[in-house]
């Protein structure tokens, strides 16, 4: 009776073993699946809703506005490419413009809220001071392109420390193992899923607005 107790026992313990450890784990392991592709997506509706602003409702951008835009605008390129080439590095490219980009649009935020800093000199002819937008009175558009690099900074950490620790990420199978086509795979589903939605976004807001 011992030696089945045992045995028994040793069973149990390599079954817990194959099993997550605890909820931690499991979130970790949806984090490492999905932080490029929420990376992604704060970039592209943040480049649609840029784009929205001054081409549709014709809110003109000033100096710092375009340099949040020229910060902003290649995440969505390198981040669709990174995922679909299945680049793990791709943290190195996103971080130093997404984290340069946070400080541009802290400043740019302070500028308009605060009395910390002189203003700057905008040859553009629109004042960098301009606030278009004010909801609840502390949400503008430089909160929200400082929320947009602030997720995208977040999650390309996040991926950089989970795949280094975890090896090979959860969402990315051997090749020889997936029986659709490596277009149709759930990373490559999911980009397409994203920049479409994006995209039709725009077009049903320009229409109706």
């Amino acid at each position: 009776m011992n030696q089945e107790a045992l045995q028994d026992a040793t069973e149990a313990d390599e079954v817990a073993d194959d099993a997550p450890a605890t909820w931690a784990d499991a979130l970790l392991d949806l984090l490492g699946a999905t932080a490029r592709h929420v990376a992604l997506l704060a970039a592209c509706v943040a480049m649609g809703g840029s784009l929205f602003f001054s081409e549709v409702l014709g809110w003109p951008p000033c100096v710092l506005c375009w340099y949040q835009r020229i910060l902003m605008y290649p995440l969505a390129v390198i981040l669709t490419i990174g995922i679909l080439r299945r680049d793990r590095g791709v943290h190195l490219y996103v971080l130093p413009l997404s984290i340069f980009g946070a400080g541009v649009s802290l400043y740019h935020y302070l500028l308009i809220k605060t009395n910390w800093f002189p203003p700057p000199a905008c040859s553009a002819g629109i004042p960098c001071t301009v606030d278009y937008l004010n909801w609840f009175g502390f949400i503008n558009i430089p909160f929200l392109a400082l929320t947009a690099f602030l997720i995208i900074t977040v999650m390309m950490v996040a991926w950089a420390l989970i795949w280094q620790d975890a090896g090979e990420p959860a969402d990315e199978e051997p090749e020889e193992a997936a029986p659709a086509p490596r277009w149709l795979d759930g990373s490559r589903m999911a980009v397409l899923m994203i920049i479409v939605a994006v995209v039709l976004a725009y077009l049903v807001g320009s229409t109706f607005v």
